[in-house]
């Protein structure tokens, strides 16, 4: 079997897209308006009562609440029915613009299956959108679900994996109100007595440093007896500002080596960035790694790792009140399987893109796209692990990013600057992190003919 010609196949992430034409669409998106109003009529133009209690509430406490409380990151609270009253218009808003909750994946291009997918069905949105229409009715408190807040500072992940096997924390400094970039560097060791495979990953800034926190790498460490560190060539995670984590799929493996230390290096904002920034001096502020472990005699067939892809082609220079596009290559000597995607970049990233390029057949698949990025919500992709993209040996991964420094790019601070590459806040950047399971060629083709199998089940 051909395996580098298999474009033929169905692939459940295409969804009979064209590529060329939604791609040239989608990157053109983030030039509107992100404040389109958008109407919804009832279902099948039947008049319907929506109140807060029985339709609204268990809305907004599953998916606005866990950053819309007291002590949260979200600038305002949306604990009851007062609360989302007072901010009616502004929820209506926000919502059908798909702006809230901030998982700015598109909806009509490549994948939809994804992991710890935070965006509202359309269903939910009409919902919404027509309890504001007919007057924000409260209807019986009676229906108001109990209200489960959670402490701000537990591990996302904890609801489904438990708390975290191990706990490595950075050491502490001090981020004044203003200033200039930090960065902090500091080694700690993780006490983990023996090599083990990761089941998932969390970052978590504690308290009001999640706003000044622009991004946390971690690496691991090998102690040497000179007492220098030796980088184990094992990434653990990468972490930017509201970035959930990363989850490895069943059957791979990320290691952790023996006795190994992480290796922090973590970018700070004086001051901060967003709606809940504080611009005052955080003391002592501290950065904390959670890593779940599979047991010690955890089977695996391959392994995952995590990198950077850097998108070296283009220029990324930004004269004031231009646009510019920046794309990556990278292909394989081996299959492998796209578990994740993130786009990293800084204010003036509006789009990102990831494709697939088939030499044989000369086919290009769009496999994801954000159209509206912003750079204080970052969000790891995770697929499904049924449509996780399955790539030949020789097929070339094409990584697109457009960046906007005009006026019409509401992240834009300064459309009259010109905009460089770099480190700093100010800066541009511009790569992506994607979460990769090296193949060989049985396992490939043992997927395929899988799904292929599934396929024919499911027609």
């Amino acid at each position: 079997m051909d395996l580098q010609n298999r474009s033929d196949l169905p692939r459940p992430w295409m969804r009979g897209v064209g590529a060329a034409t939604i791609a040239l669409v989608a990157t053109l998106a983030f030039q509107s308006s992100a404040d389109a109003q958008v109407t919804f009529a009832s279902a099948d133009g039947i008049d319907v009562d929506v109140t807060y209690a029985a339709d609204v509430a268990p809305i907004i406490q599953k998916n606005c609440t866990v950053c819309h409380r007291p002590g949260g990151i979200g600038p305002i609270d949306l604990v009851d029915y007062e609360d989302a009253r007072r901010y009616a218009r502004r929820i209506r808003r926000q919502v059908s613009n798909r702006l809230m909750p901030p998982y700015y994946y598109d909806n009509d291009i490549g994948i939809q299956e994804l992991k710890h997918d935070w965006r509202l069905s359309q269903e939910d949105i009409n919902t919404i959108v027509e309890w504001v229409d007919q007057g924000t009715p409260l209807g019986d408190p009676a229906d108001i679900p109990v209200l489960n807040i959670h402490d701000t500072e537990d591990w996302s992940l904890a609801a489904e994996f438990g708390p975290p096997d191990i706990v490595a924390p950075s050491t502490p400094i001090d981020v004044p109100a203003t200033g200039l970039d930090m960065w902090h560097r500091p080694f700690v060791p993780t006490f983990n007595t023996s090599e083990r495979c990761i089941k998932a990953l969390q970052v978590k800034p504690k308290g009001a440093s999640k706003s000044v926190v622009h991004h946390a790498n971690t690496t691991f460490q090998i102690l040497q007896e000179d007492g220098s560190f030796e980088g184990s060539g094992d990434r653990a995670t990468e972490y930017a500002m509201g970035k959930l984590g990363e989850i490895i799929p069943d059957g791979v493996c990320r290691i952790i080596p023996k006795d190994a230390y992480v290796r922090w290096d973590i970018h700070m904002y004086p001051g901060g960035l967003g709606a809940s920034a504080p611009k005052a001096m955080l003391k002592d502020n501290i950065v904390e790694l959670g890593i779940w472990l599979h047991p010690e005699d955890y089977e695996y067939e391959y392994k995952q790792d995590l990198a950077l892809y850097g998108l070296r082609e283009g220029q990324l220079l930004m004269a004031p009140h231009s646009t510019t596009m920046t794309q990556g290559f990278r292909s394989f000597d081996h299959p492998v399987r796209i578990d994740s995607f993130q786009p990293h970049g800084h204010l003036r990233l509006r789009s990102a893109s990831l494709e697939i390029f088939y030499p044989k057949t000369g086919r290009t698949e769009v496999i994801s796209m954000v159209s509206n990025w912003s750079a204080t919500w970052h969000q790891s992709h995770i697929y499904e692990d049924d449509v996780a993209p399955l790539v030949p040996t020789g097929a070339v991964l094409v990584m697109k990013q457009w960046y906007d420094n005009t006026a019409g790019n509401p992240n834009n601070p300064d459309a009259d600057q010109w905009v460089d590459g770099g480190s700093r806040t100010a800066d541009e950047m511009s790569h992506m992190w994607i979460a990769v399971t090296h193949l060989d060629e049985e396992g490939y083709e043992r997927m395929v003919e899988e799904r292929e199998e599934k396929a024919e089940i499911i027609s």
